[in-house]
């Protein structure tokens, strides 16, 4: 009797026979492999490989491991498989070995580096009053960027011609450059996401006009790469993160303060976004100030100081926007934020409320979300020490003491590049996504991944308008 490859014997008169039985036997795995349909020539290598290769290019892409036997010891695979998925990540451009590390006893180890000029995203940051444009490599590096004033009143076809003919211009700057992977955009509302999408595949109901736009098919079917979207605070605090004061840290609350107050959250290095992409709305957070109540963007925004600003100027309470009230026949917020850097007592006021109260909604934030860094960022609060100021003596006099013993509160240190540098973080994020790189790293490139293969189907059926020819960026 057979039970696996071990044979029984009854009769010792048989063991010759059963023996030589035996060695012609098949063994188990041989006999599944017989019972398995056959296939012609070898299986497919993203069928077996492409696991592996996304881990361990992640590792190197993050600088999780930066040798061979670090990816060995991160991934436990063996070393023969890593070395064959390094051969083909090298194969495909994706990484490099071709330098050597520092010995530690014995023979350098070559170090494994992630190509970021393999690829480009083009980015960019709609605001309400301002469009900016940029390049960056695969790391996120911001290689060139533009910022010009614009209006998002405006119908979203014609901002959709001037996005296509700046993003050509900025590719037509770079001859002969590494292939386009992606666009990732910036605006300023909440971008809805249930967490189901890769890449955005409709345009979202982001600003009025928009649902009635194919905004993202015309910039996907326009530059074949995938678009992602996300809100401007998303994207400045993904900016501030990798490249301004959040650099090092692992938990942080960023504040974007204008004419809407957002936040955006960091919570042990990965943006939280929520279940719906909208995180971080505090504008409509209720407050108080007196016997006045109102949300927040109503009792501190900018539109508030403004209106402020031109109440005292009217009623000859700041000199100094009253003299602007008389030539410019407007007070706008930054025309506050100077006089109250100019030393214009009431004007000073007018941002120290606004920084208080601002300032206290950060408290509450802050004694919940306990982070280590608190970053304000936007015009009024990069123009002067005021609001800051105001925030941050709000912000410590409401904290719980193991809240406020080690937390820093600064401004950003990005500026109007934040929100470009973060789009870029959001596409590169996006294309090296396990479930996003599994389906397109056997190819080498983002394009060839199935349901952006359907968008472009979906595209060409649907035939968007296409933009009438404008002129090029005035410099």
């Amino acid at each position: 009797m057979l039970v696996g490859n071990i044979v029984f014997i009854k009769e010792s008169n048989g063991l010759d026979v059963a023996l030589e039985r035996m060695k012609h036997m098949p063994s188990t795995a041989a006999v599944e492999a017989e019972l398995r349909p056959r296939r012609k020539g070898r299986p497919r290598v993203s069928e077996t490989a492409a696991p592996s290769l996304v881990e361990i290019l992640n590792l190197v892409r993050t600088e999780q491991a930066t040798t061979r036997q670090e990816i060995e010891r991160q991934s436990e695979l063996g070393r023969a498989v890593v070395a064959d998925r390094l051969g083909t990540l090298s194969e495909l451009g994706l990484v490099d070995e071709s330098e050597l590390g520092v010995a530690t006893g014995g023979r350098a180890p070559r170090l494994v580096r992630f190509l970021s000029e393999r690829g480009r995203i083009l980015v960019a940051t709609l605001d309400q009053t301002a469009l900016g444009v940029g390049i960056a490599n695969l790391g996120g590096d911001l290689l060139m960027e533009h910022h010009e004033a614009a209006d998002l009143t405006q119908p979203v076809s014609a901002l959709c011609e001037r996005l296509v003919t700046l993003f050509r211009w900025i590719l037509d700057r770079q001859p002969g450059g590494p292939d386009l992977w992606g666009i990732s955009i910036s605006v300023p509302g909440a971008v809805p996401d249930g967490g189901e999408t890769l890449f955005q595949r409709a345009t979202p109901p982001v600003l009025p006009g928009w649902e009635r736009f194919p905004l993202v098919e015309t910039l996907a079917g326009t530059f074949d790469a995938p678009v992602w979207m996300r809100s401007s605070v998303e994207t400045m605090t993904m900016g501030e993160l990798h490249a301004g004061a959040g650099i090092s840290h692992r938990t942080m609350l960023f504040v974007k303060v204008g004419k809407r107050i957002g936040a955006g959250l960091v919570s042990d290095g990965v943006l939280y976004r929520g279940a719906q992409g909208a995180a971080g709305l505090i504008g409509s957070v209720p407050v108080s100030v007196g016997e006045r109540s109102g949300t927040l963007e109503a009792m501190a925004g900018s539109d508030h100081i403004a209106r402020e600003g031109r109440a005292i100027a009217e009623r000859g309470a700041s000199e100094i926007l009253a003299e602007q009230l008389r030539r410019g026949g407007e007070v706008s917020a930054i025309d506050v934020a100077n006089a109250a850097q100019m030393g214009d007592t009431a004007a000073i006021e007018i941002l120290s409320q606004s920084g208080r109260v601002i300032g206290q909604v950060i408290a509450t934030l802050a004694n919940m979300l306990n982070p280590e860094l608190i970053v304000l960022s936007g015009s009024i609060a990069q123009t002067n020490d005021i609001l800051l100021a105001s925030a941050r003596e709000a912000v410590y006099g409401a904290s719980h003491p193991l809240v406020s013993r080690d937390l820093q509160i600064v401004r950003s240190q990005m500026g109007s590049s934040s929100g470009l540098v973060g789009a870029a973080m959001v596409a590169t994020e996006g294309i090296f996504a396990p479930p996003m790189l599994r389906d397109w790293i056997m190819t080498g490139k983002p394009q060839a991944h199935p349901l952006f293969q359907q968008l472009k189907v979906r595209i060409a059926q649907e035939q968007p308008p296409r933009g009438r020819a404008v002129s090029p960026p005035e410099l």
